[in-house]
């Protein structure tokens, strides 16, 4: 799907306290359509067009011209769909209340199936035609050169189609596929039976996947313990049942990569980006060579809540008590001063943006929450959806946000549309960077060693849940693909006993580090990223991407910022992979990796120096 809408993995939903909010905070939806008469003319005008794509059916290979005019009003149709898929969500999203408004979405909906239905033949047909004539086409026709990145895309992907019956077969098949998917999302969401918890104050609270979100961070250890015990214990009930899914899930990619003729499931997911399975073992390898990294800051961590081994339910309690308050006027000047590294032009395009209502701020009722950018309206510009709380994290959820609506801004301005969206592969760099780049201004201003141990250990716990974490699962995901991939079945018992295994590894369980108790196993379950097929290693391979890079910005490396606004620049241009490549990063190589677990230690040494100084007052544990 062609419209970016990046839901921030680490941004859990956000309080929806009505406040009375001036127009300047909303944004300006107008700017897209003045009224529903303009949105109804584009829609008509993407069916419209997709009839004329129909038409190309069977015609693609005619003449160079005839297939350059296909794809101009294949990819015309795309662009205008976006803009009336992405007014209709944003539409929805800012009341969620409004009947009207569900409707408009659930519209641009049916029109995007529509779209795919009468455009599916477009792969296939090119495909037929061979690489031979399309590049004799590329050679006579040079409107048609802008397209060569999307043909080649779809030719290098000859040896994984199949023909055209046992395309429709596997097309059919996705009916049933789903199931897994499905299974978990009814089970995890709505039929769990969640248990309460009665709070030392007498109330009692729903014990749902939000409940222990809220409560798992509490001080009170004892309540934490509680917590653990009661939510785990409930999805320890069920390990029966979703292990049933996951297992299946598992079977389902291995259908799917074997069909397609990949030797396995991992190399049939990276193969959609044409990343290197080098990058996924390479990650692997160095998170497991840098874990005694993980186990510093776990130490640490014990240190600061003064005990002497933490527990699974010690892992997150804010090592600093007492979040400063930021209003969103003073996170945005926080924010634009911290990019002022990217240059004049970054932070011009960002103060424009923050103060022409590009971004809707504040939580009200009926709004969606959490925090996304929409950059699928290719010749107007991003738009932000928040919900600022005047807190720490919601500032740090406007420099992420603003980091994906800059990379959409770039890209889409020096980009051909057909070219300019990225993959969730290069998004979460331009995000984590701009995380980075905060950071370092937050120190630089900090009042007195309390707050500096705050932001300190606000990056540290980011570090380990956005790199170490995400690698631990992309570490189980391989494993039980690959145990299946041998003919293993796996029960939800199974599935515990190799989680376990990991997760005590990680954890430093059996140095001494951290205990981890029997019951944590069926953590698996609660994941829901299990079911995307190899999508968690991204979020780490973006943020050693992103700290290498920024490293380099930040040391004032010549050419270290241009080659990083080049890599919003190039969109979709190329593969991801070679996008950052020639940028100097290499994610199949350790230097990442090893930029990523050094700013790690980097930040465990300034928290040292602060206690050793006597500065911070620790929490209560």
């Amino acid at each position: 799907m062609h419209i970016l809408r990046l839901i921030t993995f680490a941004i859990l939903a956000l309080a929806t306290t009505a406040r009375a909010e001036p127009v300047a905070d909303t944004w300006d939806l107008s700017r897209i359509y003045p009224d529903i008469g303009a949105w109804e003319a584009d829609a008509r005008r993407v069916e419209e067009l997709g009839e004329k794509v129909a038409a190309c059916a069977g015609h693609l290979g005619d003449s160079a011209g005839r297939l350059r005019q296909c794809l101009d009003d294949y990819y015309e149709a795309r662009r205008l769909l976006d803009r009336v898929s992405s007014y209709a969500s944003m539409k929805y999203d800012e009341n969620t209340k409004v009947p009207e408004s569900q409707e408009l979405d659930q519209r641009a909906g049916l029109l995007s199936t529509a779209l795919a239905e009468r455009t599916s033949f477009l792969a296939p047909e090119v495909l037929a035609i061979g690489k031979a004539r399309i590049d004799g086409f590329l050679h006579q026709e040079p409107g048609l050169r802008r397209y060569r990145h999307n043909l080649d895309d779809i030719l290098r992907l000859a040896p994984h189609t199949l023909g055209q019956e046992a395309e429709g077969v596997i097309a059919s098949a996705g009916l049933v596929t789903s199931a897994p998917s499905d299974l978990y999302g009814i089970l995890a969401n709505a039929d769990l039976p969640w248990p309460t918890i009665e709070l030392s104050d007498g109330t009692r609270v729903r014990l749902d996947q939000s409940g222990y979100t809220r409560l798992r961070g509490d001080g009170d250890r004892a309540l934490r313990k509680r917590v653990f015990e009661t939510f785990w214990g409930k999805w320890r009930e069920y390990e029966r049942t979703f292990g049933l899914a996951l297992y299946s899930q598992i079977k389902r990619d291995i259908f799917y990569a074997r069909v397609r003729r990949y030797p396995s499931a991992l190399a049939a997911a990276l193969g959609r980006n044409k990343v290197p399975e080098q990058v996924y073992r390479t990650l692997l390898e160095q998170t497991n060579a840098n874990l005694d990294t993980l186990h510093r800051y776990f130490r640490l961590r014990a240190r600061m809540l003064g005990l002497d081994r933490i527990r699974y339910y010690d892992i997150y309690p804010p090592l600093v008590q007492g979040q400063p308050r930021v209003s969103i006027e003073d996170a945005k000047a926080h924010v634009l001063e911290a990019v002022k590294p990217l240059g004049p032009g970054y932070v011009e395009v960002m103060r424009k943006g923050f103060g022409d209502r590009w971004m809707d701020v504040y939580p009200r009722p009926g709004k969606r929450s959490g925090a996304y950018m929409n950059g699928g309206i290719y010749d107007l510009h991003p738009f932000v959806l928040m919900n600022f709380n005047d807190d720490y994290e919601s500032l740090s959820t406007l420099a992420h946000e603003w980091g994906h609506a800059l990379h959409s801004y770039l890209a889409n301005r020096a980009q051909p549309y057909n070219l300019a969206d990225y993959p969730i592969f290069l998004a979460e760099i331009a995000s984590t960077f701009n995380e980075e780049l905060l950071l370092e201004h937050m120190l630089d201003q900090a009042r007195d060693d309390q707050e500096r141990l705050f932001y300190l250990g606000s990056a540290l716990e980011q570090l380990r849940g956005t790199f170490f974490r995400q690698a631990m699962f992309a570490e189980f995901e391989l494993g039980i693909h690959e145990a299946v991939e041998a003919g293993q079945s796996l029960s939800g018992k199974r599935l515990d006993e190799l989680y376990l295994d990991i997760l005590r590894r990680y954890h430093g369980h059996d140095q001494g580090v951290a205990e981890i108790d029997d019951l944590y196993a069926v953590e698996w379950a609660y994941i829901p990223h299990f079911y995307y097929n190899f999508y968690v290693y991204q979020y780490a391979t973006s943020i050693a991407a992103s700290s290498l890079l920024a490293r380099r910005v930040l040391d004032g490396e010549p050419g270290a910022r241009e080659r990083y606004l080049g890599v919003l620049e190039a969109g979709g241009s190329d593969y991801p992979y070679e996008i950052l490549r020639k940028a100097g990063v290499d994610l199949a190589s350790p230097e990442p990796y090893q930029a990523l677990v050094a700013r790690m230690n980097r930040i465990m040494d300034a928290i040292e120096e602060i206690l050793a100084r006597g500065g911070g007052k620790p929490p209560a544990s």
